[in-house]
Order: structure tokens, then sequence, then C-alpha cells
């Protein structure tokens, strides 16, 4: 069988799919974690200021040494270590003196995977010969959204048949995708992302200031779709009271269809609008969802807007790259890696922070005392004081967008 670079395009939209299991798949186990292994929600937030704080280092290292090592064997690797890592999430909590250093062991290893993926899928993308490539971008990044979105449906629905003593089959099953990718990517045409021309060196991307606001729109992008996405189920069940599978199906799952929705009606007419405007909204909205999550007390407003929340952020991302990729054509590995790092941080900093300030609620190092936060318990009201906090990454880069509606987006 020949494989052409449509082959590279279908793999490119499955290793999104592998990256959107292994950044999805634990917090679906959260409360299994929590209630089996007997770990905090400060704990929980590690899990995940771990997993994309590796991400955040790997984005780093494949920045400077893809190029090197090559596309092929990085993207590879990637998949192997995905493989591992979710193998691991099964395994290493049974085997291993402490449940909780398993779990970081395991998420460590998917984490390094997860980043070289970050990195090697959108200049892969933007590299395949042809047109239409910001249709292309959306519709990978879309992917993950749809991967996202399978992630919770069928996680959800088989632990709600076997039961949640046997949840370590699910990473088993979820670790075929990356395995049989790894198999395709072995065989599909890769192009290079510059066209075989000179890359911009990095201290020239660094001069120029308007890049500077790009990488801070991708931290605020990645904390505002991560803070919300990670914490969404949980929320539901201890926040709001609701059952797991109604909670989960409502939720992040609602989350990551309508995410996906907007990727993918961006990519389709997203040439008759004008993709800064675009984001200003998404940030307006974004913001709304958060207050409106935090602040009311309506279970039914609450997962409304955290599932209107996924059609909010689904621009931030793939626009700030695909912005980033019209204003500097020359960035290369780098700027994309660069990219990547910073989308990564705030991927880390927002589930972490918003961990952080629901485990000093709950453990009472801090009250609030006021009528706009009502809750039952303190883990209640931890939660939404989280929540609240993180709404600060839509507003600076709501804040970032109107700066950059006065300045000129090629590079100058």
């Amino acid at each position: 069988m020949k494989f052409t670079y449509k082959n590279t395009l279908h793999a490119c939209y499955t290793g999104m799919v592998t990256q959107a299991a292994i950044n999805n798949l634990a917090p679906l186990l959260f409360v299994i974690f929590q209630d089996s292994f007997q770990i905090s929600l400060e704990m929980i937030g590690r899990l995940v200021l771990i997993n994309f704080g590796v991400q955040l280092a790997t984005d780093i290292v494949a920045a400077r040494y893809a190029d090197k090592i090559g596309y092929r064997r990085c993207v590879v690797g990637a998949h192997l270590f995905c493989v591992l890592g979710l193998l691991g999430l099964s395994l290493f909590p049974m085997v291993f003196p402490s449940p909780y250093v398993g779990l970081v062991c395991a998420v460590v290893l998917y984490a390094i995977g997860g980043g070289l993926i970050e990195v090697l899928v959108s200049p892969m993308v933007e590299a395949i010969p042809g047109d239409g490539k910001a249709l292309s971008m959306s519709l990978a990044h879309s992917f993950y959204c749809w991967g996202q979105m399978a992630v919770v449906l069928v996680t959800t629905l088989i632990l709600y048949l076997i039961g949640q003593d046997l949840w370590y089959i699910l990473p088993w099953l979820w670790a075929v995708i990356p395995f049989c990718n790894m198999l395709l990517f072995m065989r599909v045409p890769i192009a290079h992302p510059t066209g075989g021309g000179d890359a911009m060196p990095v201290r020239k991307l660094f001069s120029k200031r308007t890049f500077w606001v790009f990488l801070i729109i991708m931290m605020c992008a990645g904390a505002s779709e991560l803070s919300m996405s990670q914490w969404s189920s949980l929320f539901a069940q201890k926040g709001l009271g609701v059952p797991k599978v109604v909670g989960d199906i409502l939720g992040p799952c609602m989350f990551a269809l309508l995410m996906g929705i907007g990727r993918l009606g961006y990519g389709l007419w997203g040439g008759k609008i004008r993709l800064k405007y675009a984001l200003s909204g998404c940030a307006l909205l974004c913001i709304a969802c958060y207050l409106t999550v935090s602040l009311m007390n309506n279970p039914v407003l609450s997962l409304a807007a955290c599932a209107v929340c996924g059609f909010s952020v689904s621009l931030m991302w793939p626009g700030a790259i695909s912005m980033s990729a019209k204003s500097f054509p020359l960035g290369g590995t780098a700027m994309f890696g660069l990219l990547a790092m910073f989308g990564d941080l705030g991927c880390s900093l927002g589930p972490w922070i918003t961990g952080v300030v629901a485990g000093a609620i709950e453990s009472g190092i801090y009250t609030v005392k006021t009528t706009l936060l009502q809750a039952a318990t303190l883990e209640q009201m931890g939660l939404k004081c989280g929540i609240l906090v993180a709404a600060v990454f839509p507003m600076l880069l709501l804040l970032c967008v109107l700066f950059l509606k006065n300045k000129r987006t090629q590079a100058d």
C-alpha cells in the first residue's frame, strides 16, 4: 500500500485523539483515585501540574532537537511513551509502594509523549502540501475535541456498566489508539515544516513584541481550557452533587462537543470572520461562563455554563497558532515549540491554581465569607473559589487580543 499525505493528515488527526486520551482519562478517574488511594484535592491538582509541566519541559527539548533527531523518530517515540504511560496508569498504582507515586510515574511517561505530539503535529499539518491550511489546522485541533468527547462518553459508560472497581481496564483500552497510530507514522510521508528553508532564529522571534503577545495568549488559552475541563467532572459530582454519569455527560462531554463544533465551524466558515474579533468574543463568553459556574448555585445553569465554556475556548489555542504562523511563516519548529510550551504552561498553572485554592479553602487555611459563593460544604466552597480565581486567564487573554487589534500581526 502506498501512503500519501492524506494518510499523514489522518495520522495527525489521530495523534490529537491520542493527546485527548492522555489529558482527559485521568480527570474522569479523579474521584476514584481520591476514594481508593486517599489523595487530597491539592494532590489531584498536582497530577495535572505534573502532566502539563512535563509536557512543557518536553516542548522545550523538542523545539531544539526535533529537527536534528528527525520528525518521524520523534513522533513514533511520542506514541510509544503514550502507550507506556497509559498502561502504567493501570499497573503502577497497584505495584508501587505508594499508589500516588505510581500515578505520578505513569503521568510523566504519557506526558512526554503528549508534549512531543503537541510540538510535532501542528507543524506537520502546516507543512502538508496544498491549500486550505487553516481548515486543516482547525480540523486537526477539532479532533482533540472529538477525542475528548469520545474519552468522556466511552469511559463513563464503561464505568457505569462494569463498575468503578474495574477502572484499571480503561487505560489498556485507550492504549490501543496510540499503538496503532505509532505503526502508521512509521510509514506515512512527512514534509519539513519550513519547506526546506532556513527557519527564523529563536533570538529574532523573541525580539518581536507581537510574538510575546502570542505566547501570553497561548498561556491563557491553555489555562482557560484546562481549568474548566480538568475539574468539571469532579466539580459536577462534589460541587454540584449530581451523579457521575449525568455530570460527565452534561459537563466535560458537552464541553468537548461544543469545543469541537466551534473549531470545526471556524475551519469551514471562518474565512469570513476576522480572527481577532472572534477571539475577543470567545474571551468575553469564557469569562461569563467561569463567573456563572462559580457564582451560581443552580446545578443546571452551572453545567450549562461548563458546556458553553467549551465553545468559548474553541478558537483560543488553534487561533493563536494560526495567527502566529501567518505572522512568522519561517518560525519553524522552534516557534511551534515555544507556542506549545507557553500553552502547556497555562495548562499546568490553571488547573493547579484551581486545585491549590480549592484545597486551601477545604482544609480551612483560608475562609471565605460572602453571599455570592453559596455552598453546603467547604469542599464545594473550595471548588467554586478555585474556578472563580481561574477566570483571570480569559480576562488576560482578552486584554492581549485588544492590544493586537491596534498592532500589525505581520512580523515587523
